[in-house]
């Protein structure tokens, strides 16, 4: 004999007394429903940690997105030189930098020097076909960044004259 205690809706305890066999089938199927319950607590849990944890990664991953483009800063204009191309003819180039917000105003010495290097000897079909020129453009700015080690983030193209 086993004695049960039950609940009734209202709150109101009571004790029954029932037989051994009925007693250990309700225990038995009271066991078995409980690994159930547990592993959807334990599920229920394991879901709630992967879905912090995946929160926490992207908010890590979007804190830490890499480096930011620099804040521009002020345009130095530096005045146009003249260079001779193949054949005999002329180019006269002047460039702007745009500079960081975080950058001292740089010697122009050295962008002057890259640009003449850039364009010198250059046949003139090749300066005047726009997309070489965008092409010469480019690579001449790419240089520029790299020469003033994060001063510079641009470069213009202020005067481009050909004779």
């Amino acid at each position: 004999m086993c004695v049960e205690r039950m609940t009734d809706g209202s709150g109101t305890t009571s004790r029954r007394i029932s037989r051994h066999d009925e007693c250990h089938q309700r225990v038995r199927i009271a066991v078995r429903r409980a690994p159930k319950s547990a592993k959807r607590k334990l599920l229920i849990v394991a879901l709630v940690g992967v879905l912090l944890a995946a929160m926490g990664i992207g908010g890590f991953l979007q804190t830490n997105s890499g480096p930011k483009d620099p804040e521009p800063g002020e345009v130095l204009a530096l005045e146009p030189v003249q260079l001779n191309l193949a054949g005999g003819s002329y180019l006269r180039v002047g460039i702007a930098l745009q500079l960081t917000a975080v950058a001292e105003e740089p010697e122009g010495s050295r962008a002057l020097d890259a640009t003449i290097a850039k364009f010198s000897g250059l046949p003139l079909s090749e300066v005047n076909d726009p997309v070489r020129r965008c092409e010469l453009k480019k690579e001449l700015e790419e240089e520029l960044i790299e020469l003033y080690e994060g001063d510079v983030m641009g470069m213009y193209l202020v005067d481009f004259v050909t004779q």
